[in-house]
């Protein structure tokens, strides 16, 4: 396998800015409740920044890695991951924030092991779904093994309680499926089931149904279930084109919940106003470009799933993010990548973008990659000259 000299600097370089962008815009949104909470204006920021070089490390060391070796990793990464998500879930272990037990303390440090797992769960799915081509499409020797297994990953956080992360994990293995060659008719009954699976999920927890309802109506609570939309949508309207001015938000002042953390795009709409709001958009898209890029000229099937998985979860989080901030979406808990606060989130999905700027190393070349390129959709995957295909 031809390893290239550079990789990808387009992606490393929106990487960065969207983290410069991230910790500037923590600070803004942060600054008076961690002043009036912490008696430390820069509080939050420089526990963003601290978590921001861990992650800028993380990820340039993990560009170093061949991608290659995450593969023989592929099972005991999951059973770490699994591991982990049992352990939050024991009585007296795990943080119980809100209601909810999705963190662990090492050291001092506390994280979410359900990071980790979106993660680990697309490397096992990428080493899993290309050793089974030849028979990907039947459901019992192609679907069924890795849908338990999705299936574990979903109910263990779904258990924290945290369906949006669960639903995320779906998502995901049905993007990686669907990419692997699945039967259409295998991703049509999953696309249905799925769906029907998270509308009974949601009516069946009382606080689930306030924030759906809040989504259709959110004047009709607006003080108690619909408050968050509607501060959102304030904060977006009142920066207009031009945006406030940054630092000059009006929501931040104990106004907007979860202003520098869930609703973080509102503020950055309020203070930068549609044209920031506008880069922020374009910067993503960018990030997404080079991550399909990057995928399409993977060298092997497990480079082009991985490639495609993680660019998936990627992208799975900023149209979430953003549609709860719009209102386009139920409210959920998910941050939007690299701008929200957030050290485990933002440290894994560095990691994630070091592996695809290592499989961006291996791009096949320009002749291969015409060769390659209609492969995911063709029934077979194709390899290119380049590159040996795993056996």
């Amino acid at each position: 396998m031809i390893k290239n000299r550079h990789f990808d600097h387009i992606l490393l370089f929106v990487v960065v800015a969207l983290m410069g962008l991230g910790l500037i815009m923590v600070y803004s949104a942060s600054s008076v409740t961690s002043l009036a909470t912490m008696s430390d204006g820069l509080y939050y920021f420089k526990r963003q920044l601290m978590w921001v070089i861990i992650g800028l490390l993380a990820m340039i060391g993990f560009s170093h890695v061949p991608y290659q070796k995450l593969e023989k990793l592929a099972v005991p990464l999951l059973g770490v991951a699994i591991f982990l998500l049992i352990l939050v879930l024991v009585p007296g272990v795990a943080r119980d924030i809100g209601g909810a037990k999705r963190w662990l303390r090492f050291g001092g440090i506390g994280f979410q092991p359900s990071e980790l797992a979106k993660l680990c769960f697309v490397i096992y799915m990428a080493h899993s779904i290309s050793i089974r081509q030849d028979r990907i499409k039947s459901f019992l020797y192609g679907l069924l093994p890795d849908l338990i297994v999705a299936g574990v990953l979903f109910v263990l956080i779904y258990k924290e309680p945290n369906l949006s992360t669960a639903t995320l994990i779906g998502g995901t293995y049905l993007t990686l499926y669907f990419l692997g060659n699945g039967a259409l008719a295998n991703i049509a009954g999953l696309a249905a089931g799925g769906m029907v699976l998270i509308v009974a999920l949601i009516f069946q927890a009382g606080y689930r149904m306030r924030r759906f309802w809040a989504f259709i109506d959110p004047w009709e609570n607006s003080k108690t279930s619909g408050y968050h939309i509607i501060q959102s949508l304030i904060a977006i309207g009142s920066g207009g084109f031009w945006g406030l001015g940054l630092g000059q938000s009006r929501q931040k002042f104990f106004i907007l919940p979860e202003r520098h953390t869930d609703f973080i795009f509102a503020i950055i709409c309020e203070e930068l106003g549609l044209i920031g709001g506008v880069v922020v958009l374009l910067m993503f898209f960018a990030l997404l470009w080079r991550g399909i890029y990057i995928a399409m000229r993977a060298p092997d099937n497990f480079g082009f799933l991985l490639a495609s998985g993680i660019t998936a979860i990627i992208g799975l989080q900023v149209i979430v993010n953003i549609g709860v901030v719009l209102s386009l979406l139920p409210t959920t808990g998910i941050t939007l990548p690299f701008i929200s606060y957030g050290g485990s989130s933002l440290l894994f999905l560095a990691v994630g973008v070091g592996i695809l700027l290592n499989v961006s190393r291996y791009g096949a070349s320009r002749y291969a990659f015409e060769e390659r390129k209609v492969a995911p959709f063709s029934g077979q995957f194709a390899e290119p000259s380049v590159g040996s295909r795993r056996t």
